[in-house]
């Protein structure tokens, strides 16, 4: 079966873009992360406005290829990640993998009519995590300071955590969990999790 010229120069362009990813320092691949999604909101007029489904599919085409999800799985599961089983663990981030791409694609409204200003990163653990941080200023609003912390992987630098103003969006469902696993275990949270993403399931 022959796939189409187009899926074909996609799949292409896709490869080349993350292959490239993968030799980027930090500041540059959040930099060109948000190149590409400042450029894509102010580009179409319903994304800048708040469209959720337009924000959702890019956050899953250029913000979530570059996010460890287990890696913010392990943090905000805390310690159950420890006690969880290999099967527990592939569900746990499955299931949170799928509430925080509604979390990032919702965040994307910060990028909108905003100029950027890079600050000064961080380098963390002998240079194998780093903090990248951006400010974003919109004319006559308020600077919004966004922080990136990121790990070196096999497959280069990946983002396992986004704070907006401080507030990580990982570590805010910590207490949460840790007090749904006290009461239902692990399975508890599975259950959880799994029930808070069904109205908005999406493949993964």
């Amino acid at each position: 079966m022959k796939l189409p010229l187009t899926i074909v120069t996609l799949f292409f362009f896709t490869s080349v873009n993350l292959a490239r990813a993968q030799e980027l320092a930090p500041e540059e691949l959040v930099k060109g992360i948000i190149d590409e999604v400042m450029a894509a909101v102010r580009a179409d007029k319903q994304l800048a406005e708040g469209d959720k489904d337009k924000a959702l599919k890019l956050a899953e085409q250029k913000i979530l290829p570059h996010i460890d999800f287990e890696e913010a799985t392990r943090i905000a599961a805390s310690r159950a990640w420890s006690q969880a089983s290999a099967e527990q663990r592939t569900k746990l981030v499955h299931e949170f993998r799928s509430m925080l791409v509604r979390t990032y694609s919702n965040a994307i409204s910060v990028y909108s009519g905003r100029d950027a200003k890079f600050l000064p990163s961080r380098s963390k653990r002998g240079g194998a995590e780093a903090t990248v941080r951006y400010e974003f200023v919109r004319s006559g609003g308020r600077p919004v300071q966004i922080t990136y912390d990121m790990r070196m992987t096999e497959r280069g630098w990946k983002i396992y955590d986004i704070s907006v103003e401080g507030i990580s969006l990982v570590l805010t469902y910590r207490t949460e969990f840790d007090g749904i696993v006290k009461q239902e275990g692990i399975d508890g949270l599975i259950r959880r999790l799994a029930q808070r993403n069904t109205p908005a399931k999406i493949a993964l």
